[in-house]
């Protein structure tokens, strides 16, 4: 009788311990909003871009892609609001260019390698342009005019030592001329400077080519070169400076998808996944080509490979300028 009643009993326990419920099962990643940080002002190029991607990662998340702008320092308090994030996935912003110049001048010791990459989704190259009046038809002209005449061709294109500045820097180095052998006219941005080109206040700017179209439609200014691989889409008639002067510089300016270093394995292939996805999508591809911006596509690894290479080049360049600390 004592050993039915025992068995009854640990029947009975087992029944109330199936009975328990499990604890929460660990959601799938993503499972609330997410933050994207830009370093840069509402409204501008790199907000346009952010935005085009949260709207589609919103999509594929299945969650909220809230966009804040942090602007601030020539773009220090941005990229180092992504960086200092928690890194659980929550938290990405675009990065650009100036991570891999701000510290050589000082403004910050953050470097590319405070952040997991994710994905490089836009580069647009620089492009020379001068007034549709000027002596120099062609790249090749203008350089020859440079190297007779050091000191005397004034160019612009954004603040000293710039993203700009550094691309006309490289180029001029590729063909053996001191970057200084062209002064450069320090302006607020593309835009100042090709007013200031267009009005005969410079005698070149180098910027992107979407940046100066408005003018080039306009009848104002000509572009004859651009720092890239290929010509470019959008301005089939702008030759590369192979082409041109048989230079193999390439710079401009980029923009990638990243978050605060050691982003968990999982978050990161899941955006990856997704940006990828995002990238080759007719919305992304129709935006970007409609902006005249460059999509340029790299998967996590191959844009940690690229940030490596550009932060050298960049250092070089600045070295050579008398402008890293």
């Amino acid at each position: 009788m004592i050993q039915r009643f025992g068995a009854w009993l640990t029947m009975l326990l087992w029944a109330a311990f199936l009975c328990i419920p499990a604890g929460p099962a660990s959601a799938a990643f993503p499972d609330r909003p997410i933050t994207l940080i830009v370093p840069w002002a509402a409204g501008g190029g790199t907000d346009a871009i952010a935005r085009t991607i949260a709207a589609a990662l919103e999509r594929d998340m299945g969650v909220p892609v809230n966009v804040v702008n942090r602007t601030g320092g020539s773009g220090v308090v941005g990229h180092t609001a992504i960086a200092s994030a928690p890194p659980d996935g929550y938290t990405i912003g675009l990065i650009t260019l100036e991570i891999n110049m701000m510290h050589w001048v000082g403004l910050t010791k953050l470097t590319y390698e405070g952040f997991t990459p994710l994905a490089l989704m836009n580069a647009d190259p620089a492009a020379i342009h001068v007034r549709i009046d000027s002596p120099h038809k062609t790249l090749k002209e203008l350089v020859t005019a440079i190297k007779a005449n050091p000191g005397k061709l004034k160019a612009s294109g954004t603040g000293q030592g710039g993203s700009w500045h550094l691309a006309l820097a490289g180029m001029l180095k590729s063909q053996g001329i001191e970057p200084a052998a062209v002064p450069w006219v320090p302006s607020t941005g593309a835009a100042t400077a090709l007013t200031d080109l267009a009005a005969a206040g410079l005698d070149f700017v180098s910027c992107s080519l979407p940046e100066a179209d408005a003018l080039t439609r306009a009848g104002k200014i000509r572009s004859i070169g651009l720092m890239a691989d290929k010509r470019a889409k959008n301005y089939p008639d702008v030759p590369t400076l192979s082409e041109a002067i048989g230079s193999d510089w390439k710079k401009g300016v980029w923009r990638g998808m990243a978050g605060p270093k050691g982003l968990p394995r999982e978050a990161a292939a899941r955006y990856e996944a997704a940006l990828k996805a995002i990238y080759e999508g007719k919305a992304f591809q129709d935006f970007m080509s409609s902006r005249g911006f460059e999509p340029v596509w790299a998967d996590a690894a191959r844009f940690s490979t690229f940030m490596t290479k550009d932060n050298a080049e960049i250092g070089d360049i600045l070295k050579e300028m008398g402008l890293a600390k």
